[in-house]
């Protein structure tokens, strides 16, 4: 029998905008380093702590997978994904969640980013990028 939730789950994700999965990745992202962080410092469950560190390296390599190069800031966007992905592999390997307490803010600035793109119109996308020129 198929799991309710489950179903419910898969037909969310397959009604999403590409933007709207970005931003969900980031929030899952930020949550599963925060259990990380919490299963490190307070619970002292490495076991959880590297399921949770996987679960955001996931994401993050779902976000860059998914990046289209000829777009100019996904250099940029590839640059910080891997910077992240490193982080999260040193913080799993020495249970030392210093440097992911710092990037947590940083996902949560790029989700917010993501956010406000997606409430723009086109032409608010385009103007913006008229000014930069």
């Amino acid at each position: 029998m198929v799991n309710p939730y489950s179903a419910y789950k898969k037909s969310s994700v397959s009604t999403m905008t590409p933007v709207e999965v970005v931003i969900k990745l980031y929030a899952e992202i930020e949550r599963q380093l925060a259990i990380g962080v919490s299963c490190i410092e307070e619970k002292k469950d490495n076991a959880k702590a590297n399921e949770a560190f996987l679960k955001a390296q996931e994401c993050i390599s779902a976000l860059r997978e998914s990046l289209d190069m000829s777009i100019p800031i996904s250099n940029n966007l590839e640059q910080l994904y891997v910077f992240f992905y490193k982080e999260m592999i040193n913080a799993n390997i020495h249970k030392d969640c210093t440097e992911i307490k710092k990037i947590i803010p940083m996902i949560a600035d790029l989700r917010d980013a993501f956010t406000q793109i997606s409430q723009m119109t086109k032409e608010e996308i385009e103007a913006q990028e008229k000014g930069k020129k």
